[in-house]
């Protein structure tokens, strides 16, 4: 995370009360895939967030993220009622695949297949 003191805090929280409305409120409205919200970016006025998540074990990226911007709406108004009483604002919401998980696998993997002659000894 990066950004002010604020920014860092608002996005924690944000980060927290996502996580569980995807785990108990919005489970119907999702599926059942397994997702992960990696971080939480917030606007310098607080207004807009990015919400970054990690999708190692959902099948069709693309399409979960288009159900997501389906039901923004009802996801931000999930958000507003629980954090009404902490914040002026309920920032607009923006949701982005963080590919971090995926790329440390495919450098594992490339690591793993590498075919390295030992040194010799003198």
């Amino acid at each position: 995370m990066s950004g002010t003191v604020r920014q860092q805090k608002f996005g924690r929280l944000i980060l927290k009360e996502l996580s569980d409305i995807f785990q108990r409120d919005q489970r119907g409205l999702l599926g059942n895939e397994f997702i992960t919200i990696m971080d939480v970016r917030v606007s310098p006025d607080l207004s807009v967030a990015r919400v970054y998540i990690g999708m190692q074990l959902v099948k069709d990226k693309k399409g979960f993220l288009v159900k997501l911007d389906l039901h923004k709406k009802e996801i931000r108004k999930a958000l507003g009622a629980r954090i009404r009483n902490q914040a002026r604002i309920v920032p607009e919401l923006a949701f982005f695949h963080d590919e971090i998980e995926e790329n440390a696998q495919r450098m594992d993997d490339l690591i793993k297949s590498l075919n390295i002659p030992p040194t010799e000894q003198q």
